[in-house]
């Protein structure tokens, strides 16, 4: 759809009747803009198809004279009928109290509604005897927090609303896999004059939910996809059907079913154009050009529309409150559960409706490249030819990340229903085709060492293949964007193991690859769900490889680490005046230090052991945080007696006593840290002031006990409360010191990553991001000085 399909339809005009007329022939069309303009028409076709067969299943919502009454925020809407937009659902379980087992109490992991400032709303349940309903008020509510977690107590525990007996996991996923859950609908979200409207669950609208009666629903299996079931927990979800309720499938199954309706239309209008049909035409798969695959090409993008519609079209979704909207499924690459979860409108026109997902799609087509013919073809990494005699930038999979092959099962039963007669080949199996994926996943290949023998014999393979294919001049480069989950080993080397990185580097070593080098490239979202609160990596490691020299020669361990130290240390310091992140820097020194290893064609200890990639990589953490605690040394005495203390304290308070140690041993004095600033101490007790509490008119120009330790503190507190223009003009009064700041914020970084200390981890981290954007800033500050003077 973006390689092969907008080249060979480029410069067309549009064949739908609407446009032919518009248009009287005179306009042209460039690049791919007519073939975007059908995709529209036909598109928008289908919905209001759709809302023509399937509409009555997603009403109005009618505004009553009592809703008004009670809601002064109603009262211009008393009577109307509004569009809407969502229905936010709880899902229930029979109450574990057996006093009241015939109620289905509500799991419900957060009541509010909004928290965007004056539109507040939330839920509040009301019991009412041995039941209980839901009401919606408007405003903060009393209780925030208990609000905000809902009937939910803790990460293993709901709460009976009724009896507030606990309602552990397993006990929901033995009523869920027993089909004894169900739905409550909480609220209902209406499109008012330039506003949101939250109104009470109606219960006529959930009759008219339950009414739909889908003509189809996706039976295959979903295992491999769940993300929460480390227990073995499935919550009901079973086959791919089980995702979307009745409504939803009846949905999806109709729009599915105009893809091939709308094909048809665009099909015979493509002929008129064309003033005669051929009686033997080629289609899309066969390479052809004519009025078929052109209608072909219109449907695949109406397909695709429609696979992107099922991330937001199912029970899966979250109403997310501070943007007072339901976000899709897929914010990370797994299926997590939600416990209250909202049902979009399709025909709503906001998130959920297709014409929504079809005109965001669109708006790629409109500037797809459509200059020069192209053409994708699939192979096995471990048997292809493609890379004869090419240059090669490569993304592997990422050892046992990411299941891509059970996840796209998801979309792929969608895209079959809807394209399978029109791209018959790529549609054959019944499910995406598994066996061959190379990941290393325990389900299918029975245990752990089963799953990383496969990974590291087919990466080598695929790996092997590539370096003999390639063209030798030129380098290869793979991204890996792979932070390292880790695992406690038992047997012989009693420590941490690095699976996924050691196994992927010593299929890639082994495979005739060295590597020359490594770079991180910015190409992750900062807003992705899996990076928000996290120390997730920023970037994607970029791993240069090259063959390996035929005549490199073998050294000992020793000469290895006094290689590794000179290699290194020049590295780092690269990185740090790139301003890579902190978070991407461990990883980054991983390409200069296995350039390192792999220049030698074998390491081997005294008693002639060869070291392996494990304990190399163990060696190039070993050699960065010397070589960053080295950097320690050239700062002033109150700063490394920060640095030293942070380690241990944190922001914490501890004795005086101990601090005074310290600061004897760092050659300064408690009396001198207070001084500076950066401490404080009564009654005995001493503790590190947090950037938040230091002197917002500070400046280092004046300071009398000027430390490093405190520059670094002020920028963390400028960059977060005032932003990057007043941050970057602070770093121009520190400019003889600005180098020494930044690799303290390195320092501090990895002393938090290692503690586990994830907000302050952030800050420094954020700091180091944003140093390049500072520098500029401080750069043009000082020239406007100068030019004033």
């Amino acid at each position: 759809a973006m390689i092969e399909i907008p080249p060979k339809f480029a410069g067309r005009p549009p064949v739908n009747p609407d446009s032919r007329q518009r248009a009287l022939g005179a306009k042209k069309w460039k690049g791919v803009a007519g073939l975007a303009e059908d995709v529209r028409y036909y598109g928008q076709w289908m919905r209001d198809e759709a809302e023509r067969r399937i509409g009555h299943l997603y009403p109005k919502v009618r505004v009553t004279e009592e809703m008004a009454a009670a809601r002064p925020d109603l009262e211009r809407y008393a009577g109307r009928e509004l569009t809407v937009i969502a229905w936010l659902w709880a899902r229930t379980v029979h109450s574990p109290n057996p006093g009241f087992a015939e109620v289905e109490v509500p799991l419900v992991s957060n009541f509010l509604l909004s928290t965007k400032k004056g539109k507040e709303a939330w839920v509040e349940p009301i019991v009412e005897g041995r039941d209980y309903r839901f009401e919606v008020r408007v405003g903060p509510p009393p209780d925030v927090e208990a609000t905000k977690t809902g009937t939910k107590i803790n990460r293993g525990n709901f709460r009976c609303l009724m009896s507030s007996a606990p309602i552990p996991y397993a006990y929901i996923d033995d009523e869920a896999n027993g089909g004894r859950m169900g739905a409550r609908l909480m609220a209902v979200v209406a499109h008012g004059d330039r506003q949101r409207l939250y109104l009470p669950a109606d219960p006529e609208m959930e009759t008219v939910a339950r009414s739909a009666v889908p003509s189809w629903t996706p039976d295959l299996p979903s295992r491999g996809t769940w993300a929460s079931n480390a227990q073995g927990r499935r919550y009901g979800f079973h086959t791919f059907g089980d995702y979307f309720t009745e409504r939803q499938l009846t949905a999806l199954t109709t729009l599915s079913d105009l893809v091939g309706e709308a094909r048809a239309k665009a099909h015979q209008d493509a002929i008129a154009v064309e003033e005669a049909g051929r009686a033997v035409e080629q289609r899309l798969h066969d390479a052809g050009a004519g009025p078929a695959p052109y209608a072909d090409a219109v449907s695949v993008f109406l397909g695709i529309a429609l696979s992107r519609l099922s991330d937001i079209c199912n029970r899966l979704c979250r109403w997310k409150v501070s943007m007072t909207q339901a976000v899709g499924l897929f914010g990370r690459q797994a299926i997590p559960m939600v416990w209250d979860f909202a049902e979009n409108n399709v025909f709503g026109g906001a998130a959920g409706d297709y014409i929504v997902s079809l005109n965001n799609m669109v708006k790629v087509l409109d500037r797809a490249t459509s200059s020069g013919a192209a053409r994708s073809v699939q192979m096995d990494a471990r048997t292809q030819s493609l890379s004869v005699g090419k240059v090669i930038s490569t993304d592997p999979p990422y050892y046992d990340n990411i299941g891509y092959a059970d996840l796209s099962d998801f979309f792929y039963v969608w895209l079959r229903r809807a394209l399978g007669t029109t791209l018959p080949d790529l549609f054959s199996t019944l499910a995406v085709p598994k066996a061959e994926e190379l990941i290393a996943t325990q389900y299918r290949h029975g245990s752990r060492e089963g799953a990383e023998a496969f990974f590291l014999d087919g990466m080598k393979t695929a790996m092997g293949r590539i370096a003999k294919q390639t063209l030798g001049a030129y380098p290869v480069t793979i991204y890996y964007a792979f932070k390292q989950s880790e695992r406690r080993d038992t047997g012989e080397t009693r420590g941490v193991v690095r699976t996924g990185w050691q196994t992927f580097l010593e299929a890639l070593i082994e495979s005739g690859f060295g590597l020359t080098g490594t770079w991180p490239m910015r190409t992750e979202m900062g807003t992705r769900m899996v990076g928000m609160d996290t120390n997730a990596l920023a970037s994607s490691i970029v791993l240069v490889c090259r063959r390996r020299r035929p005549d490199a020669s073998t050294v000992t361990r020793q000469e290895f680490v006094k290689a590794l130290r000179r290699d290194l240390r020049a590295a780092i310091l690269d990185f740090q005046r790139a301003g890579i992140a902190p978070v991407d820097l461990a990883q980054a020194a991983i390409g200069p230090g296995m350039g390192t290893y792999t220049g030698f064609a074998e390491v081997r200890t005294p008693a002639g052991q060869r070291v392996g990639v494990g304990e190399a990589l163990s060696l190039i953490n070993e050699v960065m945080e010397e070589i960053l605690a080295g950097q320690e040394a050239q700062l002033d005495s109150d700063t490394r007696w920060a640095v030293a203390w942070y380690e241990t304290h944190g922001f914490g308070t501890a004795p005086f006593g101990e601090a005074n140690i310290l600061a004897t041993a760092k050659n300064t004095s408690v009396a001198g840290l207070v001084e500076a600033g950066i401490l404080h101490a009564r009654s005995g007790q001493v503790r590190l002031l947090r950037p938040e509490e230091l002197p917002e008119d500070w400046n280092p120009a004046t300071d009398r006990r000027l430390t490093v330790w405190e520059m670094v503190q002020h920028l963390v507190r400028v960059l977060e409360g005032e932003g990057e223009i007043a941050a970057g003009q602070l770093l121009r009064r520190i400019r003889g010191q600005a180098g020494a700041a930044r690799e303290l914020a390195y320092r501090l970084y990895g002393v938090c990553e290692r503690q586990q200390r994830t907000a302050e981890a952030r800050a420094y981290n954020s700091l180091v991001i944003s140093w390049p954007e500072l520098a500029r800033i401080a750069q043009e500050h000082h020239g406007r000085q100068q030019r004033l003077q």
